[in-house]
């Protein structure tokens, strides 16, 4: 009993969505892997759609390392489907705290397991800051973004205080009021209106998403820590300036490289996985049978919406780029109907292309058949197309992500924007510049750069990101002083 007592035990919460749940269950795999017992919160939508894509027995097999559900608050649905992003942040907001703490009170009941000795939540699912604080143990916050678009983030109460947001109207979306420069972001150099994270592109004061980040930033400066999975070479400017704003910030990315080390040392921690959507896996054996560099990989997250035009648009462009493509097509990427591609386009395409629901996104990044990354800019598929030296056309879709292109395109080297309406002649010149070009050779010599980079600090001996999840551990999971 003693030694399930001093075991310390982290209870992790993502944010109900593929793109925050994939980050925190490799942050709670390195935690398992250093001692923790962890408990794993998922919203029991998300619960369901885990085991129907993996199966019943996909969460089992690893001891010290269980599943635990809350509800989100929202009506019940069979749908297999991300839902609506604002509808989750109002309801994880209002709704979830009763329930997170009858589950910390189960778990400090158990005889079985040792006490909650700290959480690890999603930064905006801040409401758990409220439970660690009456249990008095440590709230470490992980934000999923990159630390520019934290940054952004961090910096709307001050735009609202200056008057450059909310839009006057909706003219501003097209006037060039968006490129506005703003010289005063800390650690941002000439970033425009239009690089920040996209929920500024209002004329509501009162617009959900605004609101919800501008309650969820104020909160992050209760925590007793700030995590970020990201590296201190990409964004050390934007770092700097977040430490002199917070708690303390640790950059412990790219967590996957991490990760990957020490699976390769036998653990079981591959047993545990966290797609939503089934994995198709029979895209690696495609590409097996492709050159290297030759293959153009679309994948625009578990998110994006486009509409059927929009669509049609890209699948013409692929199309008359001449260039072999694999497609990541869910059947939710359009809104309200299916994604269905034209019969001619697939019929024109179907010696050089292969379209699926779902792939092994890390797995097929760094086969050596891919060669470019036609990506909306999530922070995740950013950072693993950074380690796998795959440079990128960038289609921002919302968030964050418009700051993450701004960065790969013009801080980092590693990118071109598709800017304006998606147009197919757009696309076709983009790809083939990207796979062919001379900027598309010197993104991928950059991108190779970058991967160097990446590599050292996560698994290196001396690597900042390694050694930063390290002091993470001991400076705030297992300190029994709170700041």
């Amino acid at each position: 009993m003693d030694s399930i007592a001093e075991k310390p035990h982290a209870v992790c919460i993502p944010f109900p969505a593929q793109g925050h749940i994939n980050p925190m269950l490799k942050l709670a795999k390195l935690l398992h892997h250093k001692g923790f017992h962890i408990t794993f919160v998922n919203t029991e939508y998300n619960h369901k759609r885990l085991l129907k894509s993996r199966g019943p027995n996909s969460l089992d097999g690893l001891p010290s390392f269980t599943f635990e559900t809350i509800p989100d608050g929202l009506p019940p649905t069979d749908a297999n489907a991300t839902q609506d992003i604002l509808s989750l942040c109002v309801s994880t907001r209002t709704k979830c705290l009763p329930h997170f703490r009858d589950l910390l009170s189960k778990l400090n009941s158990s005889s079985n397991i040792p006490p909650v000795s700290c959480i690890v939540s999603d930064g905006v699912m801040s409401f758990t800051v409220e439970a660690a604080q009456e249990l008095g143990i440590p709230e470490v916050l992980f934000w999923t973004t990159s630390a520019c678009g934290f940054m952004g983030y961090m910096q709307y109460q001050n735009l609202i205080d200056e008057g450059l947001i909310p839009l006057k109207d909706a003219s501003c979306l097209t006037n060039g009021y968006l490129e506005t420069e703003i010289d005063w972001l800390p650690g941002m150099r000439g970033i425009r209106l239009r690089d920040l994270p996209a929920f500024i592109r209002t004329t509501d004061p009162e617009d959900g998403m605004m609101k919800t980040m501008l309650i969820e930033t104020e909160r992050a400066k209760r925590a007793s820590a700030i995590i970020l999975n990201t590296i201190d070479d990409l964004e050390h400017e934007v770092l700097d300036a977040l430490k002199n704003l917070l708690p303390p910030i640790y950059s412990i990315g790219p967590l996957h490289l991490q990760l990957d080390q020490v699976q390769s040392e036998g653990t079981d921690l591959k047993s545990i996985q966290s797609n939503l959507w089934k994995d198709e896996p029979e895209c690696l054996e495609w590409l097996d049978s492709r050159a290297p560099n030759s293959v153009v990989y679309v994948n625009f997250g578990s998110i994006t919406v486009m509409t059927s035009e929009q669509l049609i648009e890209f699948a013409w462009g692929l199309a008359n780029s001449s260039k072999t493509f694999l497609w990541v097509i869910r059947p939710d990427l359009v809104g309200g109907e299916s994604a269905v591609v034209p019969p001619e386009f697939v019929e024109e395409t179907k010696e050089r292309s292969l379209l699926t629901t779902w792939c092994p996104q890390e797995q097929v990044l760094n086969h050596p058949a891919i060669g470019g990354f036609l990506t909306h800019s999530g922070w995740n598929s950013t950072l693993e197309s950074v380690c796998a030296g795959v440079p990128m056309l960038c289609w921002p879709f919302f968030a964050e992500q418009q700051t993450n292109c701004r960065y790969c395109c013009k801080e980092w080297g590693i990118g071109m924007e598709i800017e304006g309406d998606v147009h197919r002649s757009n696309i076709e010149e983009l790809v083939t510049k990207l796979m062919e070009g001379e900027e598309g050779k010197e993104m991928r010599k950059k991108a190779m750069e970058w991967k160097k980079l990446a590599k050292e600090a996560a698994t290196g001996p001396n690597g900042l990101s390694f050694l930063d999840l390290d002091k993470m551990v001991n400076e705030v999971l297992l300190s029994k002083k709170l700041k």
